[in-house]
């Protein structure tokens, strides 16, 4: 049989580079023997996701044969940059035909990076078929070294940081989403386009909902929620809880601890999951803060933090007395870091036009100040002392942020804090942010955000939710009367902009 002409270097297509992985020396021992463990679970495989995480946390992905990620899996894998250039509602915020003005040469006409598998992530999804797998990679530019825009390469770049200190940051993940109904109807790409979202998904609400943790509520979606507990604990999650929370059909999912990566890498697995599953089987889960929907109620995302000595394997954060309401004098500064960096870190952790509805007085629960109390839900950090379980919740993320920047962005606050020694008692904050436009503004003007980010990101989301404010404001002008009259409640745009994508 003759040849193909594709096939006389092999069948490598769009699959990165040979030997790209062991050109550049992308995997530690752990990674190099946890792809030995891949290639034999390919075997009963048929397809693979490939996937990244965007900067808005949203999950792009290839799906390939599993025996072309044979390939893939050492050479990395050819990805447009298209996600890097595009804001919440798909319009082109980042000008790729002339100076992407990110600093980033390769944006320049939207060339493909390299995406190289992260086998540690491998998972074979449950109950599907055919049978899939799902894996995370890291970005890489062309040359080998770690493309700037990459999310996840800033929580590796702290964690390295931690790791300077011996000291290991742990995170506990409380979640909060919405469970409806899909209706028939159209599929929204009606006046849909580059930048113009079409209708949201038409639902039904599960619930009357307003009776917290009622078993009776939590037994009307449990064919659904029950699944998906299952689902969680097979992908190996470590999953807590799942409860009824306010809002119609209103959930809470919690997992237990986890490492600082695999707690990041968890968020994006869950959602993902999550919102797939739902669909297939006729409803919709949403990660939206504040749905435009009768009687729904604001969700948010609750981060436990703690940091582990990885020298004695002891948590720093635990006091040496036995005093109900104490917490060591790292924790205390590790709190003054979160709240020195509350402001203009907060677009990180509240990224959208509709998470900043939920920073407002009227939900009681929600935080509207920077501050910190032992036990106290409305308190932007809550500390819960508790021995060597002692740790701290920040409440001010909303559920669709993205994961690695929300959480890298409160761990480098944190050290930060925990280096200096300041006590959070003695020193005075600035406000919260009350719009994406003014965080917006705190984030521009930091320059500890550029330190974290690294100056590309930086300017990347600049570009990514300048955008997206701005396309706001333009429709909210052309809504509204002359005067500009705006109200309180949440905007048809936001909607179509947030609900059924996230």
């Amino acid at each position: 049989m003759p040849s193909r002409p594709w096939s006389l270097h092999g069948d490598e297509s769009g699959v990165g580079r040979p030997s790209f992985v062991a050109e550049f020396g992308l995997w530690d021992d752990r990674q190099a023997a946890a792809a030995e463990q891949v290639e034999v679970e390919l075997n009963e495989v048929d397809l693979v996701r490939v996937v990244f995480c965007d900067p808005h946390g949203l999950a792009r992905s290839k799906t390939v044969p599993a025996n072309v990620f044979r390939a893939i899996l050492r050479n990395g894998m050819d990805f447009s940059a298209g996600p890097f250039l595009f804001d919440t509602g798909h319009a082109v915020a980042v000008d790729f035909l002339a100076d992407a003005g990110v600093g980033v040469g390769e944006l320049l006409g939207a060339g493909d990076f390299v995406l190289v598998p992260d086998p540690r992530t491998f998972q074979v999804l449950p109950g599907t078929e055919p049978r899939t797998a799902w894996v995370l990679g890291n970005e890489y530019l062309r040359d080998g070294s770690p493309h700037p825009l990459a999310s996840r390469a800033v929580l590796r770049r702290v964690l390295a940081e931690y790791g300077k200190h011996d000291l290991a940051p742990v995170i506990g993940l409380e979640v909060e989403w919405y469970l409806t109904r899909l209706l028939d109807g159209p599929p929204g790409n009606a006046g849909n386009g580059f930048g113009v979202q079409g209708p949201a998904p038409a639902v039904a609400a599960v619930n009357p909902g307003y009776q917290f943790n009622l078993d009776a509520y939590y037994d009307s979606v449990a064919d659904v929620a029950d699944p998906l507990a299952a689902m969680l604990m097979a992908l190996g999650l470590p999953l807590r809880s799942f409860e009824h929370e306010s809002g119609p059909g209103q959930l809470e999912t919690t997992f237990g601890p986890m490492l600082a990566m695999d707690a990041a890498d968890a968020m994006l697995l869950f959602r993902t999951q999550v919102k797939q599953t739902c669909r297939r089987r006729g409803y919709h889960a949403s990660f939206m803060t504040l749905p435009r929907l009768d009687s729904f109620d604001s969700s948010g995302w609750h981060l436990h933090q703690s940091v582990t000595s990885t020298k004695t394997n002891t948590n720093v954060f635990a006091a040496g007395d036995s005093a109900q309401d104490a917490i060591s004098p790292e924790g205390e500064a590790y709190v003054a870091g979160l709240m020195s960096r509350a402001r203009e870190f907060c677009m990180l952790s509240v990224p959208t036009v509709n998470g900043y509805r939920r920073l407002a007085p009227e939900f009681t629960l929600s935080p509207t100040s920077v501050n910190w109390r032992f036990e106290d839900r409305s308190a932007m950090v809550r500390v819960l002392a508790g021995g060597s379980s002692t740790h701290v919740e920040n409440r001010i993320g909303e559920p669709c942020a993205n994961p690695y920047l929300t959480i890298a962005s409160q761990l480098y606050a944190g050290l930060e804090g925990l280096i200096s020694g300041t006590p959070a008692t003695q020193t005075t904050y600035p406000s919260l942010p009350t719009s994406l436009r003014e965080a917006l503004d705190a984030f521009r003007e930091s320059t500890s955000a550029e330190q974290l980010l690294g100056a590309p990101l930086k300017a990347c989301l600049t570009k990514l939710k300048q955008s997206e404010a701005s396309r706001f404001d333009a429709w909210r002008k052309a809504e509204h009367s002359p005067a500009g009259e705006v109200t309180n409640e949440v905007t048809e745009w936001e909607h179509r902009e947030y609900f059924g994508v996230f």
